[in-house]
C-alpha cells in the first residue's frame, strides 16, 4: 500500500504493474505471512500483484487460515478473483497444515485460560498471552480487522496471526447472532474474551448471546482465554435458560482442558 501511494503520488496512471515489477526485480523469494482479503479494493490489487510475481518468476510462499477457494468468500465482485484463484491452485502447491495437533499450546504453557476475577492482573495475563501467541512486539500497535457478515460489518478491535481480542460487552452485550460467532469462529484459531460478567435474569439475552459464541468456539475448536468474574459454572446462576446454560458451562471446562486446547482448528 505504501509504494501503490508513492506512484499515485507520482500521478502513474497504473501503479501496480509498476510496484509489481519493482518488487519481481528485487525479490525472488517472498513469504507472506497470513494472506486475507476482506474488501473488494484489497482484492483487485491483491490478485494483480500477485499474478504479476507470479508470471514474472517470483517464488511465493503464504499462509493463510482459508483454503484458496474460499479466499473473499461472497466478496463484492468476487467474480474478477476467481481467476487468481484458479492460478495459486494451478502454479502454487497448497498443502493444508491443520493437523490433529495444534503446537501453538505449547506458546501458553501452564497458564489457565479462564481467569478470575476481572481486573488489571488478568488483563496483564492475557496481553502476555496475546504477544507469545502472536510474536508481536509490545511496542508497536496492533491491528484491528472488519470481518464482513451478511451484509453487516463486525469490528474485531485487536486481530492478528488468527488470534482476536474481544470486550464481552461488544460481542455479547450488542446485538449479534449465530452468523457473526460462526464468522469469528472461522476466522480465529483463539479468541481472547475479556471482561466476562456474572449474569442474571436481566441478561438472559446477553446470556443467549454467550451460549451462541461458546457453540461456535468449540465446534470449530477455537481456543478461548478469557477474564471473568467467576468460574463457568458460577456464571449465570439464575435467570431464563439458567437449565440449558449447563452445557455451556460444560463445553467451558472441556475447553481448558489439555486435550482440547492441542485440537487443530476447525471442524472435523
Amino acid at each position: 500500500h505504501a509504494r501503490l501511494s508513492t506512484e499515485r503520488a507520482r500521478q502513474t496512471r497504473d501503479p501496480v504493474p509498476v510496484v509489481a515489477a519493482a518488487i519481481a526485480d528485487e525479490t525472488r523469494f517472498l513469504a507472506f505471512d497470513e494472506m486475507m482479503v476482506t474488501n473488494s479494493p484489497d482484492a483487485m490489487i491483491l490478485s494483480r500483484l500477485f499474478t504479476a510475481l507470479i508470471e514474472g518468476g517470483t517464488t511465493i510462499v503464504t499462509t493463510s487460515n482459508r483454503p484458496p477457494r474460499d479466499l473473499y468468500k461472497n466478496g463484492l465482485n468476487r467474480e474478477h478473483f476467481l481467476p487468481f484463484i484458479a492460478l495459486i491452485e494451478a502454479r502454487l502447491d497448497v498443502l493444508a497444515l491443520n493437523g490433529p495437533v495444534d503446537y501453538r499450546r505449547d506458546r501458553l504453557g501452564s497458564q489457565d485460560t479462564w481467569l478470575v476475577p476481572n481486573g488489571a492482573a488478568a488483563t496483564a495475563d492475557l496481553s502476555a498471552a496475546f504477544f507469545r501467541l502472536t510474536d508481536h512486539e509490545v511496542t508497536e500497535p496492533i491491528p484491528s480487522e472488519d470481518l464482513r457478515v451478511q451484509g453487516r460489518t463486525l469490528h474485531v478491535p485487536k486481530a492478528l496471526k488468527g488470534v482476536a481480542v474481544f470486550s464481552f460487552r461488544k460481542l455479547c452485550g450488542e446485538a449479534r447472532g449465530a452468523a457473526d460467532y460462526l464468522a469469528v469462529a472461522r476466522r480465529f484459531h483463539t479468541v481472547i474474551l475479556v471482561g466476562v460478567p456474572v449474569l442474571g435474569p436481566e441478561n438472559r439475552n446477553e446470556a443467549a448471546r454467550f451460549v451462541q459464541l461458546i457453540d461456535a468456539l468449540y465446534e470449530h475448536k477455537v481456543k478461548l482465554l478469557a477474564a471473568a468474574d467467576a468460574q463457568p459454572d458460577q456464571l449465570y446462576p439464575a435467570g431464563d435458560g439458567r437449565f440449558e446454560f449447563q452445557r455451556t458451562v460444560s463445553r467451558l471446562e472441556e475447553m481448558r482442558s489439555d486435550e482440547y486446547l492441542c485440537q487443530g482448528h476447525g471442524t472435523a
